[in-house]
């Protein structure tokens, strides 16, 4: 049986931990840049973290994510931009912000480039969710992600090229996308689950 104290340390040794800032990461009128907060529970199953978008946003509404957003021109880092966007979307102070590590930028065919900020957080928290932003937030169990009978690719069409995307059906939670990918990075590296993305999520699609 995988522990949480094997799951942290897998990630610890797994994941590079820099904390560059953005100066290094890259020019803010260059790439459209974003972080999320991959916010993990320190309890005896590491739970992580979700939200469900707010109806009423423009993009991606109803959609899972995790808490972030896109870089301001005060910010930093990549994790000084997580931190700040998770304190403003749901409560999450930088205090109780331990960080584990870093999964490297993934491109959306947007073009933004995301940077994934992996933490360990208390198991106990009273989070505050701005109804701006999340409609709701919700914890699921990070092993619920390395099982391969919950994992898909589906081949969907952007109007201008086929491309297979990673999709979880949790419940009636389809969470899909980069929040799906980065899903499935950790799980490939905390439970060495052997997922396949089948692309490189380093490149635009």
């Amino acid at each position: 049986m995988t522990t949480s104290l094997d799951v942290f340390g897998r990630l610890a040794s797994g994941l590079p931990l820099h904390v560059r800032d953005w100066g290094v990461a890259g020019a803010v009128d260059q790439v459209p840049q974003a972080a999320v907060l991959v916010a993990l529970t320190d309890g005896p199953r590491p739970e992580v973290i979700l939200g469900r978008r707010a109806m009423h946003l423009l993009l991606h509404p109803g959609e899972v994510a995790f808490p972030g957003g896109k870089r301001e021109q005060e910010d930093v880092s990549p994790w000084m931009t997580a931190t700040r966007e998770a304190l403003e979307e749901v409560g999450l102070g930088e205090e109780l912000v331990s960080p584990l590590g870093e999964l490297s930028p993934l491109i959306t065919r947007t073009g933004f480039e995301v940077h994934p900020c992996v933490a360990r957080v208390p198991a106990e928290l009273a989070l505050v969710v701005d109804p701006g932003e999340f409609s709701s937030v919700f914890q699921l169990p990070l092993a619920t992600f390395a099982d391969t009978g919950l994992f898909r690719l589906e081949e969907m069409w952007d109007g201008q090229r086929t491309r297979k995307v990673p999709h979880y059906q949790v419940g009636d939670d389809n969470i899909w996308g980069v929040t799906a990918a980065v899903l499935a990075q950790l799980a490939n590296v905390a439970y060495d689950a052997g997922l396949d993305l089948q692309r490189n999520w380093k490149l635009k699609p």
